[in-house]
């Protein structure tokens, strides 16, 4: 079967007003958390992708009822603290790292063995960071050199105080989720502060998580209750739109109903620095998450280097970040060795990507440089890029296709139905063309 491929045409300018689909990483947590809960849960704008239907599959499997609508609501009926059933045979995550690592510290305190599989993308990642933490909390792990398939060998847990040496939410957000099944308070004091989706989502639920500075804690034996919550927007999802408008000189792009936690938009500041015109506008808190509108102009062009301490508050947004570069200007990322084990090791496929589309491209140990088209062009040539079965890379790509001199191909394109289904049908609607190839 020939592997699928979207063709990007180039661009004159985007704009618009979208809305983007439900935020992935609350939409875990809601999901998880609704399961651990007593009573219903109503999630509404709960993410349509692969990476959440995953989770949802998974606590199907651990005994929770689970009805998806068709118009993105998600009805579960809880369990209740700890009371998750062993299940009949392996959960899949398929592509989800966050599936497995969060899931990894609810089955922590579960009195089962449970095995975690994964896509081939998935059975690459590592695991240790977590669960080297949840073993010291008392579970049991087999796995493959750390990674996955995962085994849980669940039991009565114990609290610790866990000092990671790199931030990561997801294992911040594996201990403290096993930290609700623990005798006494287990705390997580990260070296760098990171989305706090759990925290905010463990209040919604009637649950308390304590922050004081870069330290997190929870008290075991919490019972949580079932809520109607809607998911806000995916603002890692925006940042395509967001930085394709500012990449382009008369663009105008607005994304309404937008999730604007203060732990994600790191963006909209590096943004501005590159020389966009950004406008935010938060019009209402919902469950602790602030939401509302962004609007991003483009105007001119700068040259970014995103420093180490920058990188934790952009993780998910680099890949979308290095797309400005093909336009013009210049991105330099250092400190983000985490991106070389994401879906794909981001690093590397980003280099490859943009030097295949004709965008100068250097790769770093700890990041890379972007430095626009390849000399003696106004334009990137385009070219065939793969996505190398990550989301990011296949958005990212597409983004920086709009700058070439002819169209483009994005191997593997399909992958993005992980976090946005509907990415390219918006792609081109917000789209004004050129008049001509390579014609402005």
């Amino acid at each position: 079967m020939p592997t699928p491929a979207a063709t990007i045409a180039p661009a004159r300018r985007l704009r618009g007003r979208l809305t983007v689909p439900g935020d992935k990483s609350i939409a875990h947590r809601y999901a998880l958390l609704g399961a651990l809960a007593e009573g219903r849960s109503t999630l509404t704008h709960f993410s349509p992708g692969a990476d959440c239907r995953s989770t949802l599959a998974c606590l199907r499997a651990l005994g929770v009822e689970v009805d998806e609508g068709s118009d993105g609501t998600v009805i579960l009926l809880g369990r209740g603290l700890g009371q998750l059933r062993s299940p009949a045979g392996p959960l899949d995550a398929g592509n989800s790292g966050t599936t497995m690592r969060l899931l990894a510290g609810v089955l922590a305190g579960h009195p089962f063995s449970a095995t975690m599989i994964g896509d081939s993308s998935l059975s690459r990642r590592p695991m240790r960071r977590v669960i080297a933490p949840l073993e010291r909390m008392g579970a049991r792990f087999e796995a493959v050199d750390g990674r996955p398939p995962l085994t849980v060998h669940g039991t009565r847990l114990h609290a610790i105080a866990h000092e990671p040496e790199t931030p990561s939410a997801q294992v911040k957000s594996a201990v403290l989720l096993a930290g609700l099944h623990a005798e006494g308070t287990t705390s997580v004091r990260e070296p760098a502060a990171t989305r706090d989706h759990t925290e905010r989502a463990l209040a919604a639920f009637g649950g308390r998580a304590v922050t004081d500075g870069l330290t997190v804690s929870v008290t075991g034996g919490q019972r949580l209750h079932g809520r109607a919550l809607r998911v806000p927007g995916d603002f890692s999802s925006a940042a395509f739109w967001l930085v394709a408008a500012a990449a382009t000189p008369g663009s105008r792009i607005e994304v309404d109903d937008v999730g604007l936690n203060p732990t994600r938009t790191a963006l909209l500041g590096v943004l501005e620095r590159f020389g966009a015109r950004v406008q935010v506008d938060v019009r209402t808190t919902d469950a602790g998450e602030p939401r509302g509108s962004v609007t991003v102009e483009g105007d001119r062009m700068g040259t970014l280097d995103i420093a180490p301490a920058e990188v934790p508050g952009l993780i998910d947004e680099l890949p979308a970040l290095a797309a400005l570069a093909a336009h013009g200007g210049q991105v330099t990322v250092r400190g983000a060795t985490e991106l070389r084990v994401k879906e794909s090791d981001r690093i590397a496929a980003l280099v490859a990507g943009f030097r295949a589309l004709g965008v100068n491209a250097e790769e770093l140990a700890d990041g890379y440089i972007i430095a626009g088209p390849a000399a003696g062009s106004t334009r990137p040539s385009g070219g065939r890029a793969d996505a190398r079965g990550d989301h990011r890379m296949a958005m990212a790509f597409a983004i920086a296709a709009l700058a070439a001199e002819g169209p483009s191909t994005i191997v593997g394109s399909d992958v993005v139905a992980v976090s946005y289904p509907g990415f390219f049908e918006t792609l081109d609607r917000l789209v004004v063309p050129l008049d001509g190839l390579g014609s402005p």
